[in-house]
């Protein structure tokens, strides 16, 4: 499964492909931002917002839901209100009912007549849908709410709680990330005192991207017992140059289906890295990684736990 965003990027580099450097410095820029936004990816935000950056009163919970953000289609399922949605995007994928429901269009780009034909009582949009697109659906009448996406566990608990107000399901969130963090202090409990492993998430081939010290996959790592060797980065996109120098104890490749595979070969080419040498190099889901809720950034800390700290 290749990451949502990633696939967008990567077709809109090849439209761009003799455009001209102009044209590239835009398509990286605009990488950099998703990631720093959405920390590599779809996550769902922290605070509800309007455009004036206010924070939103709700008054009355929502019986029709339009979901435009992967993780958020993911926590309304988490929350019991699955059964709400009448519009999600191509990339919603998880839980696999959200499959059967009408689409709309991407995080990006949407439909707007398919939009008004679904009748949505909320529309739950990302900064990275378009404004144009927002300011006419709010223009006809309909109810769109753009958020901020979180950095860390704290902040994603802090967006599906936000959601759980919207809906009307604030008890049902609070039994939610009561079991999850208790789960998450055994993650912690269980590594404690071990060595801490020198990791590498590679998120993106061309151009190679990881997750620097702004993206909750940061704190990811750093809950399983790794320390980022990107932590330090203020910018995702790196070099091999640099992971070969910064040397890492393992390697992490967000699946991209044949380009994760051909990634997973191009490193072993590297003899002198760590990584290579001890071949601990693995591939993780994308949909876990890009598109987290607090449910699955637990469940992902727990299988990145045992990689880190497995016995040679």
């Amino acid at each position: 499964m290749e990451c949502p965003f990633w696939k967008f990027l990567t077709l809109s580099w090849k439209k761009k492909e003799g455009s001209g450097k102009k044209d590239m410095l835009r398509t990286l820029f605009a990488f950099a931002f998703f990631f720093v936004s959405f920390s590599h990816a779809f996550s769902f935000p922290s605070k509800a917002q309007d455009d004036s950056g206010r924070s939103l009163e709700i008054l009355q919970a929502p019986g029709r839901i339009i979901s435009l953000i992967p993780a958020a289609t993911e926590q309304l399922y988490l929350l019991d209100a699955g059964d709400r949605i009448v519009g999600v995007t191509i990339y919603c994928q998880r839980p696999s009912q959200a499959q059967t429901k009408e689409k709309v269009g991407t995080v990006i780009d949407v439909n707007i007549e398919k939009i008004i034909e679904l009748r949505p009582d909320l529309i739950i949009a990302s900064p990275l849908t378009d404004h144009k697109q927002i300011r006419k659906l709010r223009g006809l009448g309909l109810r769109v709410e753009t958020f901020d996406a979180p950095k860390d566990f704290h902040g994603l608990c802090e967006s599906f709680l936000t959601l759980s107000r919207i809906i009307g399901k604030k008890r049902k969130a609070e039994e939610v990330l009561e079991r999850t963090k208790r789960k998450l202090e055994a993650v912690r409990e269980g590594i404690e005192g071990d060595a801490k492993a020198r990791v590498f998430v590679q998120i993106g081939a061309n151009p190679l991207f990881t997750a620097d010290e702004g993206s909750f996959i940061n704190d990811l790592i750093e809950y399983a017992g790794g320390i980022n060797i990107a932590g330090d980065v203020n910018t995702g996109i790196f070099s091999r140059e640099e992971v070969i120098k910064r040397n890492p104890d393992i390697i992490l490749i967000v699946t991209m289906g044949i380009i994760g595979e051909r990634e997973k070969e191009t490193w072993f080419r590297y003899k002198t890295i760590s990584a290579v040498k001890n071949r601990r190099i693995f591939t993780v889901d994308s949909y876990r990684v890009c598109s987290p809720t607090p449910v699955s950034f637990v469940e992902t800390a727990k299988e990145m736990a045992r990689m880190f700290h497995a016995k040679q």
